[in-house]
C-alpha cells in the first residue's frame, strides 16, 4: 500500500469513525430515558473488552514485535498512563458514560453552560489523540489501524452520548449540540494528518507511539469506564458485564487474527 493510498484511509477511517459515533449517540438520545439508561451500562462494558484488546492483544504486542528495547516499551507505558492521569487531574471536568453522574450532577444555569463549553473543548483536545493513535497505528500496520479504530469507535459512542446530554443539559437545542459533536468529532482527522506526517519522518518512535496509546486504551478502561460497572454489583448484572467485556475482547482478537 502507498503511502498516499495509506494516509487516504487513515482519512477515511478517522472521519467516518468520529461522524458515525456522534450520529449513533445523537440516535441513542432520541430513545425514552428508561430504555436509553438500560442500554448504555452494556454499551460501556463492551466498550471496556475492546478497549482492554486493542492494547494487550494489538498494541503492545506489535509495539514489542517492533524490535524495539522492552524495557524502553515499558518505560513509554507507565509514563503514558501517568501523563493520562495528569491530564485528568488538569481538568476541571471528565467525561461521563451515563446521563448524571457525581461530576455533572444537577447545578446552577451558569456552572451548565460551563460545563457545555467545556466538554466540547476536552472533548476536541480527546478526539485529536485518538487521530494520533489511529495514524501511529497505520504507520505500523494498516491492520492494526484497523484494529485501532475499531476500539476507539466502540468507547466513543458511550462517551459522546454523555457529552451530548451536557450540551443539551447547558440548554443547547438538539440540531446545535448535534452539529457541534459531530464537528468536535471530526477533530480527528485534524489529529491523524498531523500526526501521520510529523510519525513519519521518526519511525523509530513507532513503537513507543504504540505503547502509549496502548496506555491511553488502558487508562480509560481502567480509570474510567470499569468503576462505573462497579457501581452495580448484583450477580446478574456483572455476569452481563464480564460477558460483554470478553466479547468486546474477542471481537478485537478475532479482527486481529482476521487482519492477519
Amino acid at each position: 500500500m502507498s503511502p498516499v493510498s495509506s494516509l487516504a484511509y487513515v482519512l477515511i477511517l478517522t472521519g467516518a469513525s468520529g461522524a458515525l459515533s456522534a450520529f449513533i449517540a445523537g440516535g441513542f438520545m432520541l430513545l425514552p430515558a428508561a430504555r436509553r439508561n438500560a442500554l448504555l451500562p452494556h454499551l460501556v462494558s463492551f466498550a471496556t473488552g475492546a478497549l482492554l484488546g486493542a492494547a494487550l492483544l494489538a498494541l503492545l504486542p506489535h509495539a514489542l514485535d517492533s524490535g524495539a528495547s522492552a524495557h524502553g516499551i515499558g518505560l513509554a507505558l507507565a509514563c503514558g498512563i501517568i501523563a493520562f492521569f495528569v491530564l485528568e487531574k488538569m481538568v476541571l471536568w471528565r467525561h461521563c458514560h451515563v446521563d448524571a453522574c457525581e461530576a455533572h450532577g444537577p447545578q446552577d444555569h451558569h456552572r451548565d453552560r460551563a460545563s457545555a463549553t467545556l466538554i466540547l473543548w476536552g472533548d476536541a483536545f480527546h478526539n485529536t489523540l485518538d487521530g494520533v493513535l489511529i495514524a501511529a497505528a497505520f504507520l505500523t500496520d494498516p491492520h492494526l489501524g484497523v484494529v485501532t479504530t475499531v476500539a476507539v469507535f466502540a468507547h466513543e459512542i458511550p462517551q459522546e452520548v454523555g457529552d451530548l446530554a451536557i450540551l443539551l443539559n447547558g440548554g443547547m437545542s438538539r440540531q446545535r449540540a448535534m452539529v457541534l459533536n459531530i464537528a468536535v468529532s471530526l477533530t480527528s482527522v485534524a489529529g491523524a494528518v498531523v500526526a501521520w506526517f510529523l510519525l513519519a519522518k521518526a519511525l523509530e518512535w513507532l513503537p513507543y507511539a504504540l505503547a502509549v496509546a496502548a496506555a491511553s486504551f488502558l487508562y480509560v478502561a481502567v480509570a474510567d469506564l470499569i468503576p462505573g460497572l462497579h457501581r452495580r454489583v448484583d450477580a446478574r448484572t456483572s455476569i452481563q458485564q464480564v460477558v460483554l467485556i470478553a466479547l468486546g475482547i474477542l471481537v478485537i482478537g478475532v479482527t486481529h487474527g482476521f487482519a492477519h
